[in-house]
């Protein structure tokens, strides 16, 4: 593929995105109104991949960035681009780099409505939708029955529990994320028999703090997993993003959340989701761009 391309009356080129002043995506971002901090443009990078499009005065145009887990897959996120080079085709160039990168991998990315039929057209398919919850943190959480287990913050030990309980629920093993995301997270787990059946993170993002991942076999325990933070968070912004739409809701809008966005999950290649009885799920992502 061509690393450059020419819009009418200027050119652009594709630069990787960590030669590129984090000030600018940061900029991007905050063009379309998305929350990311120029700290959490930092981290994105150390952990993931990317290339950003700029003119020849190096001025950005678009970014767009991917996750691979292990040697299948890559989650697609942080795909931006300027009003006035996605008119002109920025955005289908910018995911053409993105295939040639990704090539023979699975995909898998959450897709803005403004996106979605850019998408469809590159051969993604609608998987589930994912509704951002979020809001000031109520100083009053609705009660919870006593959890079925043991609620206890984790320290490095557990990292190997947590990526193999991860991996069944997400359905490829995203060990690369999960250890990026312990020096910056609180972790808290639920343990019966002294074994650990769901585990949650919760960070610094953006306005305040995000919950995610969040993984459970049923909804009373990613309730808890859940409340254990917010405890914690009581009077100060927080984000839980969820493919649910039973108890967890109701918990989150008697907690002062309100839906804030709503994006489709959406694949190209294998499927993602496969729901199972009683097994492992990701009740909350970790983010748009990291699933």
């Amino acid at each position: 593929m061509p690393k450059s391309v020419r819009l009418k009356s200027f050119e652009l080129v594709a630069r990787e995105i960590n030669e590129v002043d984090v000030g600018s995506l940061h900029a991007l971002s905050v063009a379309v109104g998305w929350p990311h901090r120029p700290k959490d443009w930092d981290w994105l990078r150390q952990f993931g991949r990317g290339i950003a499009v700029v003119d020849s005065i190096g001025r950005v145009f678009g970014s767009a960035m991917w996750f691979p887990y292990g040697q299948d897959v890559a989650m697609i996120g942080l795909v931006i681009t300027t009003p006035r080079s996605q008119a002109q085709g920025n955005a289908r160039w910018l995911m053409e780099q993105v295939f040639e990168e990704c090539r023979g991998r699975n995909l898998y990315l959450n897709s803005t409505r403004a996106a979605h039929n850019l998408y469809v057209s590159l051969g993604f398919a609608n998987e589930a939708t994912v509704w951002m919850h979020q809001g000031t943190v109520a100083s009053s959480l609705p009660n919870l029955p006593a959890p079925n287990g043991d609620l206890i913050e984790a320290g490095i030990d557990a990292l190997g529990q947590i990526i193999e309980l991860d991996t069944q629920a997400f359905g490829w093993k995203r060990e690369e994320l999960i250890s990026a995301l312990v020096p910056i997270s609180s972790i808290q787990t639920l343990r019966r028999d002294g074994r650990i059946v769901g585990y949650s993170m919760c960070r610094e993002f953006g306005r305040g703090h995000v919950i995610g991942p969040v993984v459970a076999s049923n909804d009373d325990d990613a309730l808890q997993l859940i409340a254990v933070h917010l405890r914690n968070l009581k009077g100060q912004f927080a984000r839980v993003d969820t493919r649910e739409t039973g108890p967890l809701v109701k918990f989150l809008r008697a907690s002062d959340f309100q839906v804030a966005e709503r994006v489709t999950t959406m694949s190209r290649g294998q499927l993602l989701l496969n729901r199972k009885a009683g097994e492992p799920w990701v009740y909350g992502l970790a983010g748009h761009a990291l699933g």
